[in-house]
């Protein structure tokens, strides 16, 4: 029987199980064998690598199972290394032959520990030494092509705390695909032997609790000990993503909102000194408030001109996405599968949409199953709001046959069709815009394709004679008005007063953001948000909202409300204060988030930053936020430069101009708008002067403005 070299490896990678381990004392390795078969270790310098399978030429020797073992080797009774033992079930396979008493056939079996899977070049080249088992087969005998003849048993393969270990098995030359097996290994805290194990003595010790709605990380440290404690996020692709890093003194409790849970969630926790033991752990990966926070969590991105991709903290298994076809104050968006195809979505990765132009009508819906989790149109801060257009499906068959429908609440309907819907009454109208090329053309292949068919001037020619009747009658209660003008006159008066500040404000809505600095700078935004709210202006801030704030989270409630106010055309204010500025400069010299503080894990402002920055770093910042300061809490310096893309005011010196920035072009008179100013400022000055009083006199000032939920 051929002699082939049979191959063990390991990896290392991460993972945790309390486990009660046998000890084997002394540093050498042994091998041991089943009866029927001899083995002795032998010492040499050989790495093999496995190559090509071949087919056997006659009766071999091959592995057919693996199995491990955790076992402490000790060098003396409180110094001990965790360490895999590996069982490798042997069987004879080849030509249909008898092997016979005292036939001496040997199969050599190359064990060596690796921290990266090997590679597969054809050779066996030398390297570091490794340790050889040499096994016979005495006592063999069977009916081939196959059968088991026993197992090697090597002792053993020392390894990392808390590690994952792949093993890979197989026979050079190879006769068969290699066995692999994956070994998870306990950390500190899986173990009931800690105190043989000396990397575990300084450990810190880590327990997750519930607080309600909330999560307590209690550390069991001594007050004198500092150690790391560090949140990430495991991704599946790519390295971890840190979120939150302290050093600490021992003992601790932190505790983070139920909002922020997610499966990825991990916390790792370390000994402060050189070459500490870093155990990990992620408890969150089952519980079902993290999984609908991360669907809350995640958002689509538009990468121009026609890629698009998930942005999630973690993966999201088995989520699928379609287009679909919003057309305005019309229900819900309407699939378009088929014609178009659905697709398997990776979270961070950038995927093509099958188009030819973009609409804002196009939305992306992602579902999970038969669940729909997110829909958003990506298109509409690029190309406008929604528009009034029909959706014309056509459907190409054999021998040039087609057909067109037009996609309608009630399913698509044929142009040429005598039901009574929008489409059918407009139906041959519809098909001389296509032929005209009146039409945009989205998608096309040789299955179909799809058209977008304004319908702006069949609304304007239905609805001319309406709006002709409508201005006659102003006209004639106009003269009518003027007759008697003496009487309505200081009531046109009044009319022009409420026009002009009616015009100013109804159509158009802020957004506010700001950073949590203390109680008193609340108590400020607030001031500030309710005077704008007299003008009045609709104003959306998270001090109004956290409600909202506690079931959506930071990041989701702050996207749907910036995604709404800049589709109505509104503005987003960035207050600045030295908090704000603080994590701004982070952002800006990390490129990374960098979390709030132990007690504030969930700041909407530190959450805005992620979509706030890449708007100023790719110039479309200017027309949608304005910046603003308060006089005496933070230097005109003190602004990042990269901010001042837009205009950066001073409160409440500057009011005129703020106030001016945040109305309609053209809507305000510079008298009114004067007027207005003073009020906000005389509002104003009382909360600004018990913000500059010292920190002891502070208590005595102004009360919060009372959360009257969000006034939008």
């Amino acid at each position: 029987m051929p002699v082939p070299w049979f191959l063990l490896s390991l990896a290392l990678g991460p993972s945790p199980m309390v486990l009660s381990l046998e000890r084997l004392m002394g540093p050498q390795d042994t091998a041991n064998c089943s009866l029927g078969l001899s083995c002795h270790l032998w010492d040499g310098d050989v790495l093999c690598l496995p190559g090509n399978i071949e087919p056997a030429p006659g009766p071999v020797l091959v592995p057919t199972r693996l199995q491990t073992e955790l076992v402490l080797r000790c060098h003396q009774e409180t110094d001990c290394n965790l360490c895999v033992r590996v069982a490798v079930h042997l069987a004879a396979t080849g030509k249909s032959l008898k092997m016979r008493s005292n036939l001496e056939e040997q199969l050599t079996q190359s064990l060596k520990s690796l921290r990266m899977p090997l590679s597969r070049p054809k050779s066996c080249s030398p390297s570091r030494p490794t340790l050889l088992p040499a096994v016979s087969c005495w006592r063999c005998k069977c009916p081939l092509p196959s059968c088991s003849l026993g197992s090697v048993t090597f002792d053993c393969f020392e390894a990392a705390l808390g590690a994952e270990v792949q093993i890979w098995s197989y026979t050079q030359p190879r006769y068969q695909k290699e066995l692999n097996f994956i070994q998870q290994l306990p950390d500190c805290r899986g173990l009931e032997v800690q105190d043989s194990i000396q990397s575990c003595w300084a450990l810190p010790w880590l327990n997750v609790s519930a607080d309600g709605e909330d999560v307590q990380l209690v550390l069991d440290v001594s007050e004198e000990q500092h150690f790391g404690l560090s949140l990430y996020w495991n991704q599946v692709q790519g390295p971890t993503k840190p979120w939150w890093h302290r050093n600490l003194t021992g003992p601790q409790t932190i505790t983070l909102n139920h909002t922020d849970l997610v499966p990825c969630l991990c916390i790792q926790v370390w000994p402060l000194e050189p070459d500490s033991v870093r155990t990990s752990i992620c408890p969150f990966k089952n519980d079902t408030r993290a999984h609908r926070n991360l669907w809350r969590a995640a958002r689509l991105q538009l990468l121009p001109p026609r890629g698009w991709r998930l942005v999630a903290p973690c993966s999201l298994p088995a989520a699928e996405a379609a287009l679909c076809w919003q057309a305005p104050g019309r229900g819900s968006c309407q699939p378009l599968v088929p014609p178009l195809p659905r697709e398997n979505v990776t979270v961070n990765e950038a995927l093509e949409f099958p188009l030819l132009e973009g609409h804002p009508n196009l939305c992306v819906q992602v579902s999970s199953g038969e669940k729909l989790q997110l829909q958003e149109c990506l298109w509409s801060d690029s190309l406008g709001p929604l528009k009034d257009d029909m959706l014309l499906v056509e459907t190409r068959g054999p021998q040039d046959n087609r057909s067109i429908c037009a996609l309608e609440p009630s399913g698509c309907t044929p142009l040429l069709s005598r039901a009574s819907t929008r489409a059918a009454r407009l139906g041959e109208q519809l098909l001389q815009d296509l032929q005209s090329g009146q039409c945009l053309q989205l998608w096309d292949n040789d299955l179909g394709a799809l058209w977008a068919c304004p319908m702006d001037k069949y609304i304007h020619q239905r609805w001319a004679l309406v709006w002709l009747a409508c201005l006659l009658f102003a006209a004639v209660l106009f003269l009518l008005l003027l007759l008697k003008k003496d009487h309505v006159k200081g009531w046109l008066r009044l009319l022009k007063e409420d026009v002009y500040s009616g015009a100013a404000a109804r159509g158009r809505a802020a957004l506010l953001l700001y950073s949590a600095d203390d109680a008193g700078f609340e108590r400020l935004v607030g001031t500030l948000a309710s005077a704008l709210c007299q003008l009045p202006l609709r104003v959306a801030v998270d001090l109004w909202s956290r409600r909202e704030l506690s079931a959506q989270g930071s990041l989701a409630w702050f996207h749907a409300q910036r995604l709404q106010i800049l589709q109505e055309g509104g503005m987003v204010i960035l207050l600045f204060s030295p908090g704000a500025v603080a994590l701004c400069q982070e952002w800006l010299q990390d490129g990374t988030s960098a979390a709030p503080g132990a007690h504030r894990p969930h700041d909407a402002f530190a959450a805005s930053l992620s979509c706030v920055l890449p708007d100023f770093l790719q110039g479309r910042a200017p027309g949608r936020y304005i910046g603003a300061y308060f006089e005496g809490l933070l230097h005109p310096d003190a602004v990042p430069a990269l901010f001042r893309a837009v205009p950066v005011l001073a409160l409440p010196s500057q009011l005129p101009d703020f106030l001016r920035t945040l109305q309609e072009p053209g809507a305000a008179r510079p008298g009114w708008l004067l007027n207005r100013a003073e009020r906000v400022s005389r509002a104003l000055q009382p909360a600004l002067d018990s913000c500059l009083l010292p920190p002891g006199a502070q208590e005595t000032g102004l009360e919060m403005a009372p959360e009257a939920g969000d006034r939008t």
